[in-house]
C-alpha cells in the first residue's frame, strides 16, 4: 500500500490526475482502473475519479502484486551514517539501484537491508520497497534516509511533502557558469516523447525548484552545490541540462560519451540530509563524505587547470 497526504497546491485536482503525477510510471487508465476497483480511497473511502482532492486527504493507493522472484535478504556490505528503532540513514555508493524492479530483483539496497535490518522495516510501500521513502539514482551517491516503522515513513513521507527536508548535493557540471549563485525554478515532468527521461518542457510538469552555488571553477567545468526545495524525478540532472550546463558523466540529459571514460554515470553526490526526527521531534542533520571516485576528478580537474 502507497500512503500520500495532499498538501496546499494539491488542492481541488482531481484524484485520477494527482495520481498519474504522483505515479509517472503507470497509466492514466491504469490508474482510473484501480480506483473503480476501490483499490483507492481517500480517508478509508472509495471514491471516484473525479474526485477532488482536499488539503490534507489522505490517499491510499493498493496496487495489485506482480508476479515476480521473491526479494531475498543479500548480505551486502552497507556504509551506515546512522541507525536507531525509527530510521536509518546510509551513504549509498555508485551503481546499486535502490529498490527491486525488472531487471534488477537482486543487488540493490532493498536486498541489502532485508539482511541487516530482517523484518524491521515499514511495510506501507509494499514487498518491493520496504521502508523506502525517497530514492537517489543507481549512479548517484549519498545520504538517503530508509524508515524501519510505519509512523517513521508517515512523518518521513509528510516532510517531503511539505518540502521541509533539507537536501543538499554537490556535482560538476559542464561549462563555466555565469554566476556564483542562482535559482532555477521551472516545472518538471515526463518528457513528451522520451518516456524513461523527464523533461522542463513537459506539458503536465510540476513544480520544481533547485538553488544552486558555485564552489569551485575549472574553466570548462563548474564544481557546484546543489539544494534541492523539491524533490521530482532526475531534478537536479534536468535543471542543469536545462540551462546549458549538464552533469558531468549524465549520457542522458548531456554528452553521450564523457570525457572522462572510467566514469559510471554522472557525477553527483547527495552530500546532506537533514530531517525532524520521527521519533524524537528533533532536527537532525547528516553528511556523506565525497566517494573517492569524486574527488579524483576534482583533483584531475584542479590538475588540468594549473
Amino acid at each position: 500500500m502507497n500512503e500520500l497526504i495532499t498538501v496546499e497546491n494539491e488542492a481541488g485536482e482531481r484524484l485520477d490526475k494527482y495520481l498519474s503525477e504522483e505515479f509517472s510510471d503507470r497509466s492514466r487508465s491504469f490508474l482510473q482502473k484501480l480506483i473503480k476497483e476501490q483499490s483507492v480511497k481517500v480517508n478509508d473511502k472509495p471514491v471516484k475519479a473525479s474526485y477532488r482532492l482536499v488539503l490534507g486527504d489522505c490517499v491510499s493507493v493498493f496496487f495489485p502484486e506482480p508476479e515476480m522472484p521473491d526479494i531475498a535478504p543479500e548480505n551486502i556490505p552497507l556504509t551506515i551514517i546512522y541507525e536507531d528503532s525509527d530510521v536509518i540513514v546510509i551513504d549509498k555508493p555508485k551503481q546499486m539501484v535502490v529498490h527491486p524492479a525488472p531487471g534488477h530483483y537482486s543487488g540493490t539496497l532493498v536486498n541489502a537491508l532485508l539482511y541487516h535490518c530482517r523484518d524491521n522495516l515499514s511495510g506501507i510501500n509494499g514487498k518491493l520497497r520496504p521502508g523506502i521513502v525517497h530514492r537517489i539514482d543507481m549512479d548517484t551517491t549519498g545520504s538517503l534516509v530508509v524508515c524501519k516503522t510505519d509512523a517513521a515513513h508517515r512523518s518521513l513521507s509528510a516532510q517531503l511533502k511539505e518540502h521541509s527536508i533539507h537536501r543538499v548535493y554537490e556535482a560538476v557540471v559542464h561549462g563555466n557558469l555565469k554566476d556564483d549563485t542562482g535559482c532555477i525554478d521551472m516545472p518538471i515532468g515526463r518528457h513528451p516523447t522520451e518516456r524513461k527521461k523527464m523533461s522542463t518542457h513537459a506539458k503536465n510538469g510540476r513544480e520544481a525548484v533547485t538553488h544552486y552555488h558555485v564552489l569551485e571553477r575549472f574553466g570548462s567545468y563548474t564544481y557546484v552545490q546543489c539544494r534541492l526545495e523539491t524533490g521530482r524525478t532526475h531534478q537536479i540532472r534536468v535543471h542543469m541540462a536545462s540551462i546549458g550546463h549538464p552533469l558531468l558523466g549524465d549520457n542522458v540529459y548531456g554528452l553521450k560519451k564523457s570525457p572522462f571514460p572510467k566514469l559510471q554515470g554522472q557525477t553527483l553526490h547527495a552530500k546532506t540530509l537533514g530531517f525532524i526526527h520521527p521519533g524524537t521531534g528533533e532536527y537532525m542533520e547528516f553528511n556523506a563524505p565525497l566517494p573517492k571516485y569524486f574527488n579524483d576528478i576534482l583533483d584531475q580537474l584542479r590538475i588540468n587547470r594549473k
